[in-house]
């Protein structure tokens, strides 16, 4: 019996080292740092948009004084990465990367050196960028401050720390041809789905994953949960009262902010606030217009009256014998958050109507619960505090009531994911440090 393991173990060995060395990709030879005057201004500019509009930045900072120096930590179900240097430092950074070695790792997912990326590592996106807009993104990122810092290693479980397993991910779930533009539609919409589709990598938030960690297709912004926050769907099953339309989804983008839906807090928050502020307002409109096309057909000239519906009722369904969840919305979050008959403002969220209230899930109005919104998200320089000091059973009766004056059934398990959250907020706080992707 041993002596059969020990074949069968060999056997194993021998196939597992054929097939790394088979699938493994060429190296690209290194070259001389390319010094910033090999650039033009206009290109740099552009791939500032480029990497404002992909939120480069917010996953390859953490050190706000070493930007683009990697070391954001992103756990996921088969380990953590962390994100690398790309900075053109010619040791820790990619300053020794060829334009097509930089290239290959956007479009096709392999490193210089010949190793798989992790499709954390956004490419299955970013093979859609044009020729030009990635000698930009090239041009930009060989511009920069270089940084003296090496992220840690990846923290991933056994198997999926061998790299080269990542060639049966590809052959799986990953298409190389990039997209192709929509005869059937103008060219500002064709716009807005190059910039959703590709930089901005929409979908990579806002979809379902597999079991492999890949996209599913068929469930194109269904919404999902990612790095402890609801992206919300963006489809027809948005789970808000009044959906999406050209102008408050461009506001959002924008601004921050939406009469109708909500304020960009957290994840979006920095991609609003951070990453799309570079990009000009017709990108915006034009990411606009094509983000509400997946949602379908809107009557915009109804949504005032159907908020100020849903105001009214909301503001009319509480009980003679008020509960506990109405007497802390009454003494915590009336103050702020209350909107007369008529039209809702932006700078006082009506609850009844905001997405993180209306969600499927309760993620989004628990963290911010439990955190708060600082100036720099949400409505700029408007700051909600926050309400971590109630006890979880008083943040689940508040909740109770949120969903209630909506005319939503309350959720499951409240109390429960609360107390994760807590849990995974106080740690991800401790190792907001930073690797590798």
């Amino acid at each position: 019996m041993g002596k059969s393991l020990t074949t069968a173990l060999v056997v194993v060995a021998i196939i597992l080292a054929a097939l790394f060395f088979l699938i493994r990709k060429p190296s690209i030879a290194e070259v001389d740092p390319v010094p910033p005057s090999s650039f033009n201004a206009e290109q740099i500019v552009r791939g500032e948009i480029v990497a404002g509009i992909g939120n480069c930045a917010t996953c390859h900072t953490t050190d706000e004084d070493k930007p683009y120096a990697g070391g954001r930590d992103f756990s996921t179900g088969f380990g953590t990465l962390y994100s690398t240097n790309i900075t053109p430092h010619p040791r820790h950074g990619i300053g020794r990367w060829s334009r097509d070695a930089f290239v290959r790792a956007m479009r096709k997912g392999v490193a210089r050196n010949g190793n798989y990326l992790y499709p954390a590592f956004p490419y299955t996106h970013y093979k859609n960028l044009s020729d030009e807009d990635l000698d930009a993104l090239y041009a930009y990122l060989m511009s920069r401050e270089p940084a003296a810092y090496t992220p840690p290693e990846n923290a991933m479980r056994f198997p999926f720390n061998l790299r080269f397993l990542q060639w049966g991910w590809q052959l799986l779930f990953f298409d190389e041809e990039p997209l192709q533009p929509n005869p059937q539609q103008s060219d500002t919409w064709n716009r807005g789905a190059y910039l959703a589709e590709g930089a901005g990598h929409c979908t990579a938030c806002h979809s379902p994953r597999n079991a492999f960690g890949a996209e599913q297709k068929g469930r194109a912004y269904a919404g999902a949960l990612i790095d402890n926050w609801y992206a919300p769907a963006l489809n027809a099953q948005q789970p808000v009262p009044i959906h999406w339309d050209t102008e408050s989804l461009y506001s959002y983008l924008r601004d921050g902010q939406a009469d109708y839906q909500g304020v960009a807090v957290g994840s979006m928050g920095e991609v609003v606030h951070k990453g799309l502020r570079q990009a000009p307002d017709e990108d915006i409109r034009a990411l606009a217009i094509y983000l509400v096309s997946l949602g379908g057909p809107q009557d915009t000239n109804a949504a005032s009256e159907q908020a100020r519906q849903i105001m009214d009722a909301a503001q009319q369904r509480s009980n003679s014998a008020r509960s506990h969840g109405e007497h802390l919305y009454i003494t915590a979050c009336a103050g702020c958050h209350f909107n007369a008959a008529g039209a809702p403002l932006a700078l006082r969220a009506e609850l009844s109507l905001n997405s993180a209230v209306t969600a499927s899930d309760p993620t989004n109005l628990l963290r911010v619960l439990l955190q708060g919104v600082p100036a720099n998200e949400g409505t700029p320089g408007i700051v909600m505090p926050d309400f971590a000091v109630l006890k979880d059973e008083d943040i689940a009766s508040l909740v109770d009531f949120l969903r209630q004056r909506a005319d939503l059934p309350p959720w499951q398990g409240v109390e429960k994911r609360l107390k994760a959250l807590r849990q995974q907020l106080g740690d991800n706080n401790k190792s907001r440090q930073g690797g590798n992707q």
